[in-house]
């Protein structure tokens, strides 16, 4: 790899750090500048992989695309008290209902609904409860443009929690 391409490559994941940790964007906006910051960086990884530069700028492209989808239909704040008490109830009485079950999958965290506040930017506002615990953890509420499916386990930070709803 020559020296251009590591600086350049230097400055798109500096780029993609310094935008994915700003609290102070709209979901679009984080979206945007992560998309284009992964997809600068994977086409750059791409060309100096040998890929011709059609396919690095297509592995780009797609990269891109993918990840500011992702970073978009997540968006993640702090929580207001309101919805630390309504994530924990939420919890409890999930977690209750559905204990044996949870256990015999081995379900260490589950996602529940709180309510939304003037932060939330999604259809869903949830938390994240650590079953083992039984506590929230931390105090990041998290806003999906289309929460997932019951029952089915989706990424939130470095937690993979089943979503239970409420």
């Amino acid at each position: 790899m020559n020296s251009t391409t590591l600086r350049f490559t230097a400055l798109s994941v500096s780029t993609a750090l310094l935008f994915g940790g700003c609290n102070g964007m709209t979901p679009g906006e984080s979206g945007a500048a992560v998309g284009t910051s992964a997809g600068i960086l994977a086409g750059v990884i791409g060309s100096a992989a040998g890929l011709h530069s059609g396919e690095a700028a297509a592995l780009g492209v797609g990269v891109g695309a993918l990840t500011g989808i992702i970073t978009y239909a997540i968006a993640k704040h702090q929580a207001d008290e309101r919805q630390r008490q309504v994530a924990e109830a939420n919890a409890r009485r999930a977690y209750a209902a559905h204990q044996a079950e949870l256990r015999r999958k081995k379900v260490r965290y589950i996602a529940v609904k709180t309510s939304r506040n003037k932060d939330s930017s999604g259809s869903t506002s949830c938390m994240v409860w650590d079953t083992q615990n039984e506590q929230l953890v931390g105090n990041t509420v998290y806003d999906t443009k289309n929460p997932p499916p019951k029952g089915s386990t989706a990424k939130f930070d470095n937690y993979s929690a089943e979503y239970v709803s409420s």
